[in-house]
């Protein structure tokens, strides 16, 4: 069994983000500001645990803003990659915490550029220490996966 990290373990980083409504149909999203945006590289596929279910997510510059922003939570790298192909799931999480838009979320930094923890403020999550694979089998695991 894969050690467990707690949220509130030294070697985390934590972001104090912002759940944001994103267009006219009140969708979520997280929105990270700019002072930490360099943990969250651009255009990256990335891993997010929340209620300890891992998804993937793309981490994306904003149109109109400085920082990052997460629009989605799916299932799977190939969801992630075609959002249309299958459900996202932050509104689920949103609508099962008690955060509403405009509040604060954390996102801890469990590896930057690779795996991420979503969590309310004052609550406790768990995460399996994860090592990002090398850039090589990273790019077999892109080719097979798409």
């Amino acid at each position: 069994m894969a050690d467990r990290i707690p949220s509130d373990h030294s070697s985390l980083t934590t972001v104090r983000a912002t759940l944001a409504q994103s267009g006219g149909l009140d969708r979520p999203k997280i929105e990270i500001p700019d002072d930490d945006a360099d943990q969250f590289p651009d255009g990256e596929l990335v891993r997010v645990v929340a209620d300890d279910t891992e998804y993937r997510a793309h981490i994306e510059t904003p149109l109109t803003a400085d920082g990052r922003e997460i629009r989605g939570l799916y299932d799977s790298p190939s969801v992630a990659r075609d959002p249309e192909s299958g459900d996202n799931r932050l509104g689920d999480w949103a609508d099962n915490t008690g955060v509403e838009f405009g509040q604060s979320v954390l996102v801890d930094v469990i590896e930057a550029g690779f795996k991420y923890g979503l969590r309310e403020p004052g609550e406790r999550a768990f995460y399996e220490a994860t090592e990002s694979p090398d850039d090589n089998l990273a790019d077999i695991a892109q080719q097979l996966d798409g």
